[in-house]
């Protein structure tokens, strides 16, 4: 049971969404857990995000004796030139910040803190938010996605982990509920990447389309659907702001199993509010 948060007791009405079988066929409607109801705070998405991002970051520094291994001394007033250090037995400047091969003037030290700080409980609400924001078609819209389905988020039948085995199979079935859209607008709108990342292996960038949460990652239909352009898969235990809410805008276009759906209940559940 989540701790609980003084906000939650101002929870939006029942929400519910359509579920669609193997067959891409509407079976009736859903009525979502109450973590859906949650107001969509993106300030504390947005702190989020940023903490769980810079988590990942390497932090890096210079050589404190970079550029500063050098026999450069300034040799004073009186020889009309500039009193930079200068090699010696030479005229050239060195060991200056704005000379030649000098030493930077404030490199990136060690012992700074890249990484952004949260309170447990503000993690928790930033998770809870972010996939109650998926439950509004006007965000996902806003944020960009391209649908036809009537209500976000799509529900599906656990069956289709195991009937569904190809790619193929899968595209058919996106295309009868809707969201096949989103997957060809990633596609179009994956581009070079600008600067010395194209020799870091991270030559393409590419827009984030659909997210599966699936109670299985490694199930037929996961693997169908993890190579199309944009897709993310991820299981109900594991998912977070950073990918129901990349770049920290809530409204990620989501679809989300049946037994998922329950596994989310379970982990965000209220309890008893008094």
């Amino acid at each position: 049971m989540i701790p609980r948060l003084s906000i939650l007791y101002y929870l939006r009405p029942k929400v519910k969404a359509l579920r669609y079988n193997a067959s891409g066929e509407v079976e009736g409607e859903v009525e979502l857990p109450d973590v859906f109801r949650v107001p969509v705070r993106k300030d504390i998405i947005m702190r989020a995000f940023l903490s769980e991002f810079t988590a990942s970051i390497q932090p890096k520094s210079r050589d404190p004796m970079a550029g500063k291994r050098t026999t450069a001394r300034s040799l004073g007033v009186g020889h009309a030139m500039a009193r930079v250090p200068r090699i010696r037995g030479s005229s050239r400047a060195a060991f200056a910040p704005m000379t030649r091969k000098g030493r930077i003037a404030f490199p990136p030290r060690i012992d700074e803190r890249i990484h952004e700080r949260i309170n447990k409980k503000e993690r928790i609400m930033a998770t809870m938010s972010a996939l109650a924001a998926t439950a509004i078609p006007d965000l996902v819209k806003e944020r960009g996605h391209e649908f036809e389905a009537e209500t976000t988020p799509i529900i599906i039948s656990s069956d289709i982990l195991k009937s569904i085995r190809k790619t193929r199979e899968a595209k058919e079935l996106l295309t009868k509920i809707g969201v096949y859209k989103d997957v060809e607008r990633a596609s179009e709108g994956i581009r070079y990447r600008a600067g010395k990342g194209k020799m870091r292996g991270r030559r393409y960038k590419k827009p984030n389309s659909i997210l599966f949460i699936v109670e299985n990652h490694r199930s037929y239909f996961a693997r169908a659907v993890s190579n199309m352009p944009g897709v993310t898969v991820v299981e109900p235990s594991v998912v977070s702001v950073l990918h129901l809410a990349p770049g920290g805008i809530p409204g990620r276009l989501s679809v989300i199993t049946s037994e998922s759906l329950k596994l989310l209940d379970e982990r965000f559940s209220f309890g008893e509010r008094q």
